[in-house]
């Protein structure tokens, strides 16, 4: 039903019919932006899944990699923070392949709060510096950086 109704679905299925894969990718990907800010995590998830599909089509792999790591946003964000940790290892893997530091940065931050969520602190705080080392490498801006920064926190020492 998500995939049918409306004007962003529209145009989906329009790129979708005439095999246009970097078109029916944009406009799922804009349907997951817009299903996020009105936290519909079920409707962002089937049109994330629907992006990545049709950037592996196109061999879109830098977006791709993006999808992958959105539909752990997702599924993080709709309370499911242990099967979002596949996207982002998913990922980090793709991101690795194909030498995108930026994305694989990002993809280990999210890891890095799912696994907070799911109560692994030392795990997290080590995901958050190696997403920091990342983002500095990539040149991601620093509103991405400090993302990573606070994750990690400080150390306080215990008397």
């Amino acid at each position: 039903m998500v995939l049918r109704r409306g004007e962003l679905a529209q145009r989906y299925l329009v790129a979708e019919g005439e095999a246009d894969h970097p078109g029916a990718a944009a406009a799922a990907s804009t349907a997951v932006d817009r299903a996020i800010s009105e936290r519909a995590w079920w409707p962002a998830d089937v049109w994330g899944h629907r992006a990545l599909w049709h950037f592996e089509q196109a061999g879109m792999e830098l977006e791709a990699t993006r999808a992958a790591r959105r539909i752990g946003d997702v599924r993080v964000g709709g309370g499911d923070p242990a099967s979002g940790r596949r996207y982002y290892a998913e990922a980090i893997s793709e991101a690795r392949d194909i030498g995108a530091e930026r994305e694989e940065g990002l993809a280990a931050l999210g890891m890095g709060r799912a696994t907070l969520d799911l109560g692994d602190v030392t795990t997290s705080r080590r995901l958050a510096q190696i997403a920091i080392d990342l983002l500095v490498r990539g040149d991601a801006p620093e509103v991405e950086i400090t993302a990573a920064h606070e994750l990690r926190g400080e150390e306080k020492e215990v008397p």
